[in-house]
């Protein structure tokens, strides 16, 4: 019998890194075409998805400020670059036949929809992965608030994670060794012991909606999969 889903709703928050694959710079067409594999294999399994992703792979605004652009100009640069990864992953996904739109906080009608809530809404209910671009809209919030605040507004069971590890640890597991992996946090544990799961407003606004983060492994195969099925390797942060 095949497992059922743990969750209705979910929001998949992918960074910008997890489709590099082995690249320094932009996407990995290998890597994109596997983790959208396995978007549709959930999707068929009567989850509504949405999605969030980052844009490290192309332009961070943290990094551009570093480099001497105004933080505000590097911020909205930043946006731009999650529209570029929103699009491949949109065109990947219906390759396979999963039916998409592209909601993008900064209108450009040219190129995807502007989002609007109760439209978000409506493509959900009809059974579309809608993939959210360009953050929250607005510069100094990252796109793990906009992934929370996106997760809150659509009403989702809960937050999916994907990142480079499998879980919250201690320490950085590829750097120390010795790092702590935690299968169960509260959202004060990460708060109060400042653990690098998602900054500190996205991990408020879960908090204060009561939905549950899930962090896992963007890399392990049908990982994805697993932990809506509530089986999956991950930490869960409630």
């Amino acid at each position: 019998m095949a497992a059922q889903p743990s969750y209705k709703r979910v929001l998949l928050k992918l960074s910008g890194e997890g489709l590099l694959g082995e690249r320094e710079y932009g996407l990995d067409p290998e890597t994109v075409e596997r983790i959208c594999a396995e978007i549709v294999v959930v999707h068929k399994m009567g989850v509504d998805i949405s999605l969030v992703i980052g844009a490290g792979n192309i332009f961070r605004g943290v990094s551009g400020a570093a480099q001497g652009i105004e933080r505000t100009t590097a911020d909205y640069m930043g946006m731009l670059a999650t529209v570029i990864n929103a699009l491949a992953v949109q065109s990947v996904l219906e390759s396979k036949g999963a039916p998409t739109r592209v909601m993008s906080a900064i209108p450009m009608s040219m190129v995807c929809e502007p989002y609007i809530r109760r439209r978000a809404e409506r493509h959900m209910e009809k059974g579309r992965i809608v993939i959210f671009a360009a953050g929250t809209g607005n510069p100094f919030f990252t796109t793990d608030t906009a992934a929370a605040l996106r997760a809150a507004e659509m009403g989702c069971d809960a937050l999916l994670k994907g990142t480079q590890v499998d879980g919250v640890y201690s320490a950085d597991p590829l750097k120390d060794p010795d790092a702590e992996r935690y299968e169960t946090l509260s959202y004060q544990d990460v708060l109060s012991q400042n653990l690098r799961v998602m900054d500190t407003s996205a991990i408020a606004l879960s908090r204060e909606n009561n939905i549950p983060i899930l962090v896992f492994s963007i890399h392990d195969e049908q990982a994805f999969a697993d932990v809506v099925c509530g089986r999956g390797r991950c930490t869960i942060v409630s």
